[in-house]
């Protein structure tokens, strides 16, 4: 039987597919497989508030829980909370410990060559924390000084930045495991200073666990929008993932979170759209 040119080609691509491990037809993607198991596995960082946190029962909450509960809801399953560092979070989605990464991850293009990001669901304002005692004052005075973040972290880039910029060799710059390890070291006077979001600062400072921390001025870096993570090949999860998150802010759900974990005091519900990008 003579086979078709076009029926040949479309069997050499079949054959380099299933060579390869491409998904074909018969593949069952992860969004199939969460709804068959029943659970949904979200990565969260628990040493972040007001996005992830523990109660004084040691149960996780915060706007990233909720958010995770809410999506578990829509896609008929339970919700199951993974605590996961901020060093992990990739390496959570990836292994497939977690399905999805809620854990306020910056979409820079770096990560997005190994993990798969959704449209934006928050976006920070970054400040300079830093102990009364430390003799800064303002942004400007962290030359010279010891600083640090979280590893990997986008603040914790920013600020690698800025203390390069200052070529000053009496300044160090130090990273840490965590947000909680950051703010130890800041209060045991390893540092000074740290980039890290509005919204955490002011919740350590109202917490009082770490005494003597202050807010000192914005820190020179652009809005931090986070995405939810998922693994890179699994479109179907991802489409249904950003569908969802339009409808949160459609739905007003966005709004009365945001209100509920940050309160508006200092104005409106941030808009996570970009002029001429997201609309």
């Amino acid at each position: 039987m003579r086979i078709s040119p076009f029926f040949a080609a479309a069997l050499a691509i079949f054959a380099v597919a299933l060579a390869s491990g491409l998904p074909t037809a018969a593949h069952a993607d992860q969004l199939d497989d969460i709804i068959s198991s029943g659970k949904l596995r979200c990565a969260i960082e628990l040493d972040f508030p007001p996005n992830g946190a523990r109660d004084k029962d040691n149960r996780p909450i915060g706007f990233d829980v909720d958010y995770c509960n809410d999506l578990a809801k829509a896609l008929g399953v339970q919700a199951e909370i993974v605590d996961t560092p901020d060093p992990d979070r990739i390496p959570a989605i990836i292994s497939g410990r977690a399905d999805v990464g809620i854990a306020v991850a910056s979409d820079t293009l770096e990560r997005a060559k190994t993990i798969a990001f959704s449209i934006p669901y928050f976006v920070f304002k970054t400040i300079v924390l830093a102990r009364e005692d430390s003799g800064i004052k303002n942004p400007g005075d962290l030359k010279g000084h010891a600083v640090g973040g979280p590893a990997g972290a986008y603040e914790t880039l920013a600020l690698a930045g800025t203390v390069k910029g200052f070529n000053d060799p009496n300044g160090k710059m130090l990273t840490f495991q965590s947000q909680s390890d950051t703010f130890l070291a800041l209060s045991q006077k390893q540092i000074d200073a740290t980039y890290t979001t509005s919204t955490i600062a002011t919740a350590i400072i109202q917490s009082g666990k770490y005494p003597g921390l202050k807010i000192v001025g914005d820190a020179p870096v652009d809005a931090d929008y986070c995405a939810i993570l998922v693994q890179r090949h699994e479109q179907g999860l991802l489409n249904y993932v950003n569908l969802f998150l339009n409808r949160q802010v459609r739905s007003g759900r966005y709004a009365e979170l945001y209100k509920k974990w940050v309160g508006t005091e200092g104005g409106p519900t941030p808009d996570l759209t970009v002029a001429g990008v997201y609309r």
